[in-house]
């Protein structure tokens, strides 16, 4: 396994097993790797000749006064991982490598990047998929691999690869949870034991409204909200909610009628521990 750290470095190395007919998968990470990670990592690893997972704090996807500066870090440790999950490259630039000076150029996915998480984090997307797109450029690979928690994140880069005619095909995998049900993440190294037992109530909530849905047990989706975000509140005292979405999987629009509406429904939330700020979702198909 090698660490390469120049864009043009790992695009000649692209080149290379591209021109040997090797398959190239890359895992986009943020670093401080998880089981989450593993998971995507042993994916690429099955399907691809060759992986590249990339360990970069893109700070073009935090707004101001979020935890660009607390967000964990441990490079050591994620490249003992990587060895151990048999990566073949770790690509780990630094800021001024990805961004040189003068950098003026971001894509924007409009309308599905203002929605949701969108709201609350408004240029999150935009960092999002510009970092996404460059690592592509980068990496050269035929697929990319990306978790199923961060929904509209995979929404956002799937519309992206349609719109702009990339060549690379996405895989989504799945949430991998604690023992508890509470989605893995960076972040959960935030939260404290009894924080970490409350959180587990978000997954429970939202399998719940995914069954309530399933047995046509509520007809409209506010109504359906204020049932789970009741039991959130009851179940879980230090949390704070900070939204709650029913939407479709292409447009991420609202659903209003539960009983009108067939086709594939995503229930996603976003909640706070402390200064902790959790995401999860359930996707699922109403017939």
């Amino acid at each position: 396994m090698k660490v390469i750290k120049d864009i043009s470095a790992l695009q000649e190395i692209s080149d290379y097993h591209r021109i040997l007919r090797k398959k190239i998968g890359l895992v986009p990470t943020m670093g401080y790797l998880h089981e989450g990670h593993v998971s995507l990592l042993l994916n690429a690893r099955d399907e691809c000749d060759i992986v590249v997972v990339s360990v970069f704090v893109n700070p073009k996807q935090f707004l101001p006064g979020e935890d660009f500066k607390e967000y964990p870090r441990d490079f050591l440790r994620d490249y003992h991982i990587c060895k151990k999950s048999g990566v073949d490259y770790i690509f780990n630039p630094d800021e001024k490598e990805m961004y040189k000076e003068n950098y003026f150029t971001y894509v924007n996915v409009k309308e599905l990047s203002d929605k949701l998480e969108g709201i609350y984090r408004p240029g999150h997307f935009t960092g999002v998929a510009t970092v996404v797109l460059k690592l592509i450029n980068i990496a050269k690979p035929h697929c990319v691999y990306f978790g199923e928690k961060d929904a509209q994140q995979a929404v956002i880069i799937d519309r992206m690869f349609k719109d702009l005619d990339v060549d690379t095909e996405m895989r989504i995998c799945q949430t991998m949870r604690e023992d508890n049900g509470l989605a893995i993440s960076s972040r959960n190294i935030f939260l404290n034991e009894n924080e970490r037992n409350e959180a587990a109530i978000l997954n429970k909530v939202l399998n719940e409204g995914m069954n309530m849905v399933l047995e046509n047990r509520v007809e409209r989706c506010d109504e359906l909200k204020k049932i789970l975000e009741e039991k959130i509140k009851s179940e879980s005292p230090n949390s704070r909610l900070q939204y709650m979405s029913i939407t479709d999987d292409k447009l991420l629009d609202e659903i209003e009628n539960l009983n009108e509406y067939k086709g594939e429904i995503i229930i996603s939330l976003a909640a706070f521990y402390g200064d902790t700020r959790l995401i999860d979702n359930v996707s699922f198909t109403k017939m």
